[in-house]
């Protein structure tokens, strides 16, 4: 049958927030258990003290500490750049044949081309100028998704960067926090490309800065 402590870590676990800070210890561990009780209670069928519970969260403290050091990887803030007034376009593969072709040979210095393929749809991420240009080609296939009034935000990584964990979770989780959505992601080795409406980007550059 499972453990109080048992079922504690499961509930925590599920949270990153909740890991994190407790690997930080800057959880009030009463309201915390305050919290998790009635969960906690309905997951092994009985009730439960408040105090089991405060001594559960006490032990899980060694075991949650993050694997990843941000700082590790980052000696300075990474530049950033910003691109506004793009579109933000799926299609299913069995309609992406040749426009893409098409598309990246109308691209100019000026212009921004991304396109991500999956094994079923491929995602393009459009300036306004190759959007206009290709319009009628794109809406007769049949887009998935056609979002406009989008921007990206693409973040410069450091080589090491790439052998780290947690990088992109470090940037997505205060994002997250503050309820801004992300509608898609575009990564390289060196670059992490995240996708918001027009009107979060500034408040999502400003989250990022501000963890460095």
């Amino acid at each position: 049958m499972i453990t109080v402590p048992e079922a504690t870590k499961t509930i925590i676990e599920r949270s990153r927030f909740l890991s994190e800070a407790i690997s930080k210890r800057l959880i009030n561990y009463s309201s915390l258990a305050r919290y998790i009780k009635p969960e906690l209670e309905e997951m092994l069928i009985k009730k439960v003290s408040q105090g089991s519970i405060i001594m559960a969260l006490k032990r899980l403290e060694s075991e949650f500490v993050p694997k990843y050091n941000p700082q590790n990887v980052f000696s300075e803030a990474p530049e950033m750049n910003i691109r506004s007034n793009l579109y933000f376009v799926s299609l299913s593969n069995n309609e992406v044949t040749g426009l893409s072709i098409l598309i990246s040979r109308e691209a100019t210095a000026r212009s921004l081309y991304c396109q991500v393929k999956g094994l079923y749809e491929s995602t393009f991420l459009l300036s306004e100028d190759l959007y206009n240009q290709f319009k009628n080609a794109i809406e007769d296939r049949n887009p998935i998704i056609k979002t406009q009034k989008v921007s990206c935000l693409t973040i410069s990584l450091p080589t090491k960067a790439r052998e780290a964990s947690g990088i992109y979770y470090f940037f997505l989780k205060s994002i997250a926090w503050e309820g801004i959505n992300v509608l898609g992601s575009i990564s390289t080795i060196h670059e992490l490309t995240l996708i918001f409406d027009d009107k979060d980007v500034d408040r999502a550059f400003k989250i990022v800065r501000s963890l460095f």
